[in-house]
C-alpha cells in the first residue's frame, strides 16, 4: 500500500427534492451572485432551471445565466463564462447538469482570477493559485465530476481538437446536490454511457500493480457489482429510484479517488478514448465501451489472477482453477455482454469510428516515445494494436 493524502471537502446533499434548496445552500457557502451554468434545453424544458432560479430568488442570491454546454465541453464557452464572471463580479459558479457542465464550470472557476489563458492549466506546468468556488446540481450519473478533482475540456489547437484534463484540489466542488429523480428522464443510451463511465473510473484504479490494498480492492469490487446489478434494472424501469440512487452514489465514489488513493493507477484506456471522442465527438462512455474491453483483452496476461478475480468477484463467473486464463477471458466477455445488452457500441463500426484513422489517433497521443498506462506500460505500437482489436471485434452471434 502506498502512502497518500486524501482530501475531498465537498458538502453533499443527496435525495429527493434537494435541488429546491439550491438558493439557501449557495447562500450558506457565501455566494451573493452566481453564474448559473447549464447545458442544452432539457434542463430548461423540464422546469429545473426555473426551480433553481426561484430558489436563488428566495435566498436573495443574484445570478447570471450561461447555457449551451455541449458533451465534450468546449473552450469557447469557458472563455465566455470567464468574461461574464468578471463583468458581473460573480463569486460562485453553479453547474446544473452532468460531467460536461461541471467540468466547464470548473474551468471557468480556474480562469476567472488568472491573468493568463485558462488552457495553461491543461497543457501542464501551470497550477492555479486560486479559483472561484463551484457548486453543482447533478442531472447525470456518470463522470463523477461532482466529487472529483478532475476536469476535462476540448480545445481546437492548430486545426486539431485537443482533449486535455487537469487535476487540482481547487477543482473539487464546494457542494454537490444529488437527486436521483433528476435522472429519471435520461435517454437509455445516456444512462448506459454513464454506467460504463462509472465502471471504467474504477477499472483505472482496480487494475494495478500495487499489492497489499485489500481494503480498497473490496471497495472497488463493491462499486462495480452495484453497477452490474443496477444497470439492467434501470434500463428496464427508468424510474426505479433505488437503482438510480445507487448508480448516482456509485458515480461519486468511483471518481472521488477514495478507491485509488493507496495504489498506482493506470488511465491508459481513458487517454486513448479521449482521442476518439476528440476526433469523432462521440459520447465518452460509448468510446470507453469500445476501448476498455480491447485493452483488457490485450493486457490481461500481465496479471491473469487479477482479471480472474474481477471475473469471479464482479461478473459472477466460476473460477477455473486449472486454467485461470479461461476465467479471466470469461469476465471480459461478461462485461462486453453487460454493456452490449444495455445498447452500448462494442467496436469501431458501431461507434462510428474508422479503422484507417488509428494512426492519427495514436499520433495525437504524443511524440514517438510516448507511452500509456501504468498497469502495463504501452508503446504507441501497442496502443495501435489495442485499437485494432477494438475495431475488429465482432459481437457473438445471438443463440
Amino acid at each position: 500500500m502506498l502512502n497518500f493524502n486524501f482530501c475531498r471537502p465537498t458538502d453533499f446533499y443527496f435525495g429527493r427534492g434537494q435541488e429546491n434548496h439550491t438558493g439557501e445552500i449557495c447562500k450558506k457557502h457565501g455566494a451573493k451572485k452566481v453564474l448559473l451554468h447549464y447545458g442544452g434545453q432539457s434542463a430548461v424544458k423540464s422546469g429545473l432551471i426555473t426551480r433553481i432560479q426561484e430558489s436563488l430568488d428566495e435566498a436573495d442570491v443574484k445570478y447570471v445565466l450561461l447555457g449551451g454546454v455541449q458533451p465534450n465541453p468546449r473552450a469557447e464557452l469557458v472563455y465566455e463564462g470567464i468574461r461574464l464572471c468578471r463583468e458581473h463580479n460573480v463569486d460562485l459558479v453553479l453547474a446544473v447538469g452532468g460531467g460536461s457542465v461541471i467540468d466547464s464550470a470548473k474551468a471557468i472557476a480556474m480562469g476567472v482570477p488568472y491573468a493568463g489563458d485558462f488552457w495553461d492549466f491543461f497543457m501542464g506546468g501551470k497550477k492555479p493559485e486560486r479559483a472561484l468556488p463551484v457548486g453543482c446540481v447533478l442531472t447525470i450519473a456518470a463522470a463523477g465530476s461532482e466529487g472529483s478533482n478532475s476536469c476535462v475540456i476540448d480545445k481546437e489547437v492548430d486545426g486539431v481538437v485537443r482533449k486535455k484534463g487537469s487535476r487540482f484540489q481547487s477543482n473539487v466542488c464546494t457542494f454537490s446536490i444529488l437527486n436521483p429523480e433528476l435522472t429519471f428522464t435520461l435517454p437509455p443510451f445516456q444512462t448506459a454511457c454513464g454506467a460504463c463511465d462509472i465502471m471504467c473510473h474504477v477499472f483505472e484504479r482496480y487494475f494495478t500493480n500495487t499489492r497489499g490494498v485489500l481494503m480498497t480492492d473490496e471497495l472497488c469490487e463493491g462499486v462495480l457489482r452495484t453497477i452490474v446489478q443496477m444497470l439492467p434494472r434501470v434500463m428496464k424501469d427508468p424510474k426505479d429510484y433505488e437503482a438510480r440512487a445507487n448508480i448516482m452514489w456509485a458515480s461519486t465514489l468511483a471518481h472521488n479517488d477514495l478507491l485509488g488513493v493507496d495504489r498506482e493507477q493506470d488511465w491508459g484506456s481513458h487517454h486513448i478514448e479521449h482521442e476518439l471522442s476528440a476526433l469523432y465527438d462521440c459520447a465518452h462512455g460509448a468510446g470507453l465501451a469500445v476501448v476498455t474491453p480491447a485493452w483488457m483483452s490485450y493486457v490481461y496476461k500481465h496479471d491473469v489472477m487479477r482479471f480472474a478475480r474481477f471475473a469471479v468477484n464482479v461478473m459472477g463467473c466460476q473460477m477455473d482453477y486449472e486454467d485461470p486464463q479461461k476465467t479471466a477471458l470469461a469476465g471480459i466477455a461478461a462485461l462486453r455482454r453487460l454493456w452490449g445488452e444495455a445498447g452500448l457500441p462494442l467496436n469501431f463500426k458501431e461507434l462510428g469510428a474508422k479503422k484507417e484513422d488509428i494512426p492519427t489517433i495514436v499520433d495525437n497521443l504524443g511524440g514517438p516515445e510516448h507511452t500509456e498506462g501504468k498497469f502495463m506500460v504501452l508503446s504507441k505500437k501497442e496502443v495501435a494494436e489495442i485499437l485494432t482489436l477494438a475495431a475488429d471485434y465482432e459481437r457473438p452471434a445471438q443463440p
